[in-house]
């Protein structure tokens, strides 16, 4: 049956049918489209009445992630994007306790694909105020996604209004080449003016020559020659220092071994900077 609608209430009947005789389909349409065509009689404006769409601009492509901002208390966070690259996994990057069956499987039941996944690249930098402290570093030119895919720290900076120049304090959670890879840029310090800030016992594993080989001394290859050379303007951390007021190194040890997470307070809001204590929404939290 063809019937739009059909109200019955007794002996009463309201029929919207377009079988009725007068009223068939084709005039139905015509109707709606002469009304359309006469917004004055329909009552409805002119200027509302939708126009045909022609495609007259250029296709612009994807928009690269950048960055965002808000504040916490007194605080304002500025959270960049250093890639938005996919890799291989998150088994056994992530889940490497369990059966990769079991990891493939969860991530299926999670609506993910079950061999790739997108790690978050996330350098952030607080404004005290009195202070601009940036947290770890990204990929830089070498890193563990190296450009073009990663190392966008400098050009997010520059988006966002913030120049290298003026970033006080560098804060490494960790040793890895994603988080202290964009330390240097061409053989020099990224951050000029700033002093730098990492865990005693993180930069006491990864600084000494000839301690590793394969690939965790491609790991520290790229420590010793991004950080170790910064040692004069390092301050070595452990749990429960300050690197500023409302900022405090917590103890994350695990990932490495002298990694650290920072507590952020400002105004009664906290929040926990974690670094790489987790690495996957869903793979990292399951039980």
């Amino acid at each position: 049956m063809d019937a739009v609608a059909t109200q019955q209430n007794g002996n009463e009947k309201t029929l919207l049918n377009p079988s009725e005789p007068g009223l068939s389909r084709r005039s139905l349409l015509g109707s709606a489209a002469g009304l359309a065509a006469t917004p004055l009689l329909s009552g409805i404006p002119a200027l509302l009445v939708a126009s045909p769409a022609h495609a007259t601009g250029a296709m612009l492509g994807a928009k690269q992630p950048t960055w965002c901002r808000f504040k916490l208390g007194a605080f304002e966070l500025t959270m960049t994007s250093d890639s938005d690259a996919f890799i291989p996994g998150p088994f056994p990057i992530v889940g490497g306790n369990a059966k990769q069956a079991e990891v493939e499987q969860l991530m299926r039941d999670n609506l993910l694909p079950p061999d790739k996944y997108q790690p978050g690249f996330t350098p952030m930098i607080v404004n005290t105020g009195k202070q601009l402290v940036i947290f770890d570093t990204g990929n830089g030119a070498k890193g563990f996604v190296p450009r073009p895919g990663g190392g966008w720290l400098a050009t997010q900076l520059a988006d966002s209004g913030i120049t290298p120049e003026q970033i006080d304090v560098v804060v490494l959670s960790h040793g890895h080449p994603d988080h202290v890879g964009g330390v240097m840029e061409d053989g020099k310090p990224l951050f000029p003016n700033a002093r730098y800030v990492i865990g005693a016992t993180e930069y006491d594993f990864w600084a000494p020559e000839g301690k590793f080989t394969g690939e965790v001394e491609k790991l520290a290859s790229l420590f010793r020659a991004n950080v170790v050379p910064l040692a004069e303007k390092i301050t070595f951390l452990k749990p429960g220092d300050d690197v500023v007021p409302g900022i405090r190194a917590r103890e994350a040890y695990g990932h490495t071994p002298g990694h650290l997470a920072f507590d952020i307070e400002s105004d009664g809001k906290r929040m926990l900077f974690w670094g790489d204590c987790a690495h996957h929404q869903v793979a990292s939290l399951a039980r």
